[in-house]
């Protein structure tokens, strides 16, 4: 079965959490015996890779506009996809999915992963909310199969849009932790392991890292480490980043690798205070390295089922520096069950969605 796949920037080793979910999913859906391409965006591509780890490779420009380039991309993609005379065409997140309908009528199968709602995202304005809510239900209505990667998503779909079949729950995954030390690299950034409360994301209003470096002033004896950056340098990642370095907080930049295990191997506490999620891939991940978490109360937060003294009111910067102090305080993290969570396990409900079969 060939299947190409759009809707990311790429893989591997590009920002963001669509682009993480497809650098771990695609990969075993290739080994499992699929013909899988992951079409990637040109501008965010600093390799010269046609394959990677079995995924074939195909670079397509678009213009890198917030506004265009998602749509821009996809159109490429899925004439590329009937070009190679594509089994199914695996569309992600709801902006992509606009054009789940032209794919339709070029005589493709579509598979809508939904992401969560983009339109509620900070970033936008009044035009672009309105398109990303066309192709949430434009993705809801004429792809073949939807999956959703939680509950509150899965909701979503059912209340505003009335579909139930074929709409299918499959969790974000997260991969097994690879414990390590970095001493150069934390030497480097001026920070000691278990000394410092991490905040990994990309640098835009919804992740909300404004708040956390707000609610950071007065808490002694940590560094403040935000690890990530921004797609579109902007007037809000610029403040952040002055507010951060005002404030004494370390700027890793986006990293991968050991850098990045080596953070979440020795981070006193990871924080997402973010007012938007769809099921976070990096809270996941902070989990499976067993550190303590805090968490914006938002649905997508609270579905991951935490205790109560783990989570803070979304906007609150009083109770999450109040519930911060105390979790750096207290008692080591839980043993969190993650089991659910298991990409293996994931790639063969995909892999089911693909043969058309529930789950």
């Amino acid at each position: 079965m060939k299947i190409v796949v759009t809707g990311t920037r790429g893989i591997p080793d590009i920002m963001g959490g669509v682009e993480t979910h497809c650098e771990q999913l695609f990969p075993r859906l290739a080994a499992l015996g699929l013909d899988v391409t992951v079409v990637r965006r040109q501008s965010y591509v600093s390799d010269s890779l046609t394959e990677w780890k079995g995924v074939k490779l195909m670079d397509i420009p678009a213009p890198k506009k917030k506004a265009f380039e998602a749509i821009v991309h996809t159109f490429r993609a899925i004439n590329y996809a009937v070009k190679e005379h594509a089994d199914r065409v695996h569309i992600h997140a709801v902006g992509p999915a606009l054009l789940a309908p032209y794919a339709k009528l070029r005589g493709l199968r579509v598979v809508f992963t939904h992401h969560g709602p983009d339109y509620d995202r900070e970033k936008w304005g009044g035009a672009a909310r309105f398109m990303l809510r066309l192709g949430e239900r434009m993705g809801v209505k004429y792809a073949d199969d939807v999956i959703v990667i939680s509950e509150v998503i899965r909701r979503i779909v059912k209340e505003k849009y009335g579909r139930t079949h074929h709409v299918h729950l499959i969790y974000n995954g997260v991969p097994s932790p690879l414990a390590c030390d970095y001493p150069e690299y934390f030497e480097e950034l001026g920070i000691e392991p278990g000394k410092y409360v991490l905040g990994m994301c990309r640098f835009v209003p919804e992740k909300r890292l404004h708040d956390l470096v707000a609610a950071f002033k007065g808490i002694e004896g940590y560094r403040l480490v935000l690890a990530g950056d921004a797609d579109f340098e902007d007037d809000y990642s610029r403040k952040l980043k002055a507010d951060a370095r005002a404030a004494g907080a370390v700027l890793t930049g986006f990293i991968r690798g050991r850098k990045l295990h080596a953070l979440l191997s020795h981070a006193a506490c990871y924080v997402l205070p973010s007012s938007h999620e769809g099921l976070p891939i990096a809270l996941l991940e902070a989990m499976s390295y067993g550190n303590k978490v805090l968490v914006s109360d938002i649905p997508a937060n609270l579905e991951v089922g935490l205790s109560p003294e783990n989570y803070f009111h979304c906007g609150d910067t009083a109770e999450l520096r109040k519930k911060l102090t105390a979790l750096l305080s207290g008692r080591e993290a839980p043993e969190y069950d993650m089991r659910k969570y298991d990409w293996d396990a994931i790639a063969g409900q995909v892999y089911k969605v693909y043969e058309h079969q529930d789950i």
